[in-house]
Formats: C-alpha cells, sequence, structure tokens
C-alpha cells in the first residue's frame, strides 16, 4: 500500500474504468497531481496493481465551523483480487493517512454498502433531487426588490461566495475549497453541464444564484437540468423560482438539487415532486477532533460516557466521556468503565443527527446496561446533508 506516483496514474485511471465503466479517455483531472488530494495503490508479490482509491482533502461545515474531512472516492479492486481484503486494507492505509494529516471525519458514496460498513462506514443521509413539473411551480408577482439578471463564468466566485453563506447555516454540507475545487484558473468557462446562470440581487449583492443546463429539444421528454439552486433568503427564491416556472412553454419538467429547510423547500411544491436520491456513508476519523474541531448548538449541555469499538481505527477505540456545553464540545478518556457500548458506525450515524440513541440501539449499534437515550447528545445536532458528489 503506498500513495500512486504521476506515471502510474493511467494504469489507475483504467482500473476504475474496468470496475465503474467510462470514456475510453480519461480527463486531464483523472492524469493531474492535485494538491492535497492522495491516491492510493495495492500491489502484490508481482508489483502489479490490484487496487487503487482516492482521498479527497474536504471540509465540511458543522456548527458553522470547518471540520477536515477524508472524502473517499474510487475505491476499485481488480476482479481478481477481490475478496481478498484488498478493500479494506486500502481503507485502513487511507484512515491512518487522513489522521495524521489532521482529519477528523470522512464520507463517501458507496457503491456497494457492506464492504464500508464492515470497515466503519455507516449511511448518514442521502444526497437528494427532486423532479418538478414546470407548469405547477409559482411565479411571484411582486418581486420584493429582487432584480434578475443573466450571470457568466465571471460571476462564478461570487456564486462561491454566496454558496458559503448559505452553506455554513447547515451541518455537513462541504465548504468548497481546496483539492478539485480549486483547479479551474480564474478565466474557466461555465462547468460543465452548465449552459447559463441566473442571479438575483438587492441593492447590487447577490442573494441567489441558478446554474442550469438546457438539455436539447422543447419536447414532452425535454427537461432542465438545475446544478446549483442558492437563495439567502425568501424573496431570492421565490424570483428563482419564478424564472424556472419561465421555461414551462419548451421543458415540461426541471430537476433540481434539494436542501431540506433551505428557502427553496418553502416555495417549491415538493408535495408534486419525483424523488431521487444516492446515500452517503459517514465515520469518523479521529473522534476527539470530530467532537472537539465542529460547533454544537448553544443551548444543549450535558455529559455522557462510553466505551467505543473500532477495529479499523483502533485510537478511537475504549472508554471516552463526551461533554457539550456553551456550543463547543469535549472528549476525554472515561475514569470509569462507562455503562453504554456504541460501535462506530453508530458514532458516525448520532454524530450526523439522523438517528437516536434508542434507534442506534434497535440498530444493534449500541449495548450495554445504561439508557441509550442519553447518547442523544452526541445526537444533539440538526441532520447532515451533502450537496456535491465525490
Amino acid at each position: 500500500m503506498r500513495p500512486l506516483t504521476a506515471d502510474e496514474l493511467p494504469a489507475a485511471w483504467a482500473l476504475g474504468r474496468l470496475a465503474f465503466g467510462g470514456p475510453d479517455e480519461p480527463p486531464p483531472s483523472a492524469l493531474r497531481e492535485v494538491d492535497g488530494v492522495v491516491r492510493f495503490g495495492a500491489f502484490d508479490d508481482a508489483g502489479r496493481l490490484v487496487g487503487k482509491t482516492t482521498e479527497l482533502p474536504h471540509e465540511h461545515w458543522w456548527g458553522g465551523r470547518r471540520v477536515s474531512s477524508a472524502g473517499v472516492s474510487g475505491v476499485a479492486v481488480r476482479p481478481e483480487s477481490r475478496g481478498g481484503g484488498v478493500a479494506r486494507a486500502m481503507l485502513g492505509a487511507l484512515l491512518e493517512h487522513a489522521r495524521e494529516r489532521g482529519a477528523a471525519v470522512s464520507a463517501l458514496y458507496p457503491t456497494v454498502s457492506d464492504v464500508y460498513r464492515s470497515a466503519g462506514w455507516e449511511v448518514a443521509g442521502v444526497l437528494g433531487a427532486v423532479e418538478l413539473d414546470t407548469a405547477g411551480l409559482p411565479r411571484p408577482r411582486d418581486p420584493g426588490g429582487v432584480a434578475l439578471r443573466p450571470g457568466d463564468a465571471a460571476d462564478l466566485p461570487l456564486v462561491t461566495d454566496l454558496y458559503e453563506q448559505v452553506a455554513r447555516t447547515h451541518d455537513g454540507l462541504l465548504t468548497r475549497r481546496g483539492g478539485f475545487f480549486d483547479l479551474e484558473p480564474a478565466d474557466a468557462p461555465l462547468p460543465r453541464g452548465v449552459d447559463a446562470l441566473t442571479l438575483a440581487e438587492v441593492d447590487g449583492e447577490l442573494t441567489g444564484a441558478l446554474l442550469f443546463g438546457r438539455g436539447r429539444g422543447y419536447g414532452p421528454d425535454a427537461r432542465l437540468d438545475v446544478t446549483t439552486l442558492l437563495a439567502r433568503d425568501a424573496p431570492a427564491a421565490r424570483a428563482l423560482a419564478g424564472v424556472l416556472a419561465g421555461w414551462r412553454t419548451v421543458t415540461r419538467t426541471v430537476r433540481v438539487p434539494l436542501l431540506a429547510g433551505d428557502p427553496f423547500s418553502m416555495v417549491l411544491p415538493l408535495e408534486r415532486a419525483e424523488h431521487s436520491g444516492q446515500v452517503w456513508m459517514h465515520r469518523p476519523v479521529d473522534v476527539v477532533r470530530a467532537v472537539e474541531t465542529r460547533g454544537w448548538p448553544a443551548h444543549v449541555r450535558g455529559q455522557v460516557a462510553f466505551r467505543l469499538g473500532d477495529a479499523l481505527a483502533p485510537w478511537n477505540a475504549g472508554a471516552w466521556e463526551l461533554t457539550v456545553a456553551d456550543g463547543a464540545g469535549t472528549l476525554t478518556r472515561a475514569a470509569r468503565e462507562p455503562d453504554l457500548a456504541l460501535d462506530v458506525r453508530g458514532f458516525g450515524v448520532l454524530y450526523c443527527g439522523v438517528g437516536t440513541g434508542r434507534s442506534a440501539a434497535q440498530a444493534g449499534l449500541v449495548g450495554g446496561t445504561g439508557d441509550p437515550a442519553a447518547l442523544d447528545l452526541l445526537a444533539s445536532g440538526p441532520a447532515a446533508q451533502l450537496l456535491d458528489y465525490f
């Protein structure tokens, strides 16, 4: 197990194409060394590449604070070597490297969940999207002081700044800084799949952004694909929803990313939507760092002790006491044996706010003689979400 060199990246691309399919020619980013991005390779005794994976230097917003993460991508093993522990060995090496560079948590999109569950990751959310009938979208009569204008590639840095204003008020969203996010030069064109963007402004200040792909044709199957839909407030959301509604004469449907609790979820007719999504999984890389670098709800106070089991990351294992107060958390070694036992998969689910201690116990992720509801302290934040696939 070791990081791949630049001249080994074509072989890694070929292995990924064998595993997942894809175009004959790799995109330039696949053969380029990128700051902070580490591609790992697993080699057999003959020096053949039998497995590969990529660690992405992500950061997530959690309680308004940046939390360093290891995004896991492109895990592939040659057909002849599958079932022999190659994937687990690569994930273990990735976790060790991620911890050494300061990562606190990790997220990934699984092609098969069993492999990752055995390594400590667990399903914690869905990358969601909805498909809506454009004829049913609302069209505001009063713009509320919102001015709309077409944008171009020069406006993309402003859109990134707006995304940050929105994202930091949610848990789990990526900061969209570093790694592949920093690859595009300042004079780059619109991203792939984006044909146009519409900006919403109030007194010249950006309050909303809509980036979309037009697709082809104007028949019954025509669809508008929205890649970015951001609003800082309700007036901007209503104005941009009205822009989408204006496509009703040529595109029957529009597909938009879904962020629960944002202004668009209060404007769009989601009761009529067809929902789709892709699950993502989560686990801690370093539990102390995961607790202490994130923000916690300011109104929550409490303590809970538990014994954590983590076979792949033994530095996380043992008896711990979690303390939360005044918007901050600490995790210290427990002075005595706790009456609750928590599996690392349960830690990830609770940390992401998508379960309770008792529901985790029902799933077999909590044991011991204590009341599992005490672990609700670990789950006291809002449910984590993602808007980016990687």
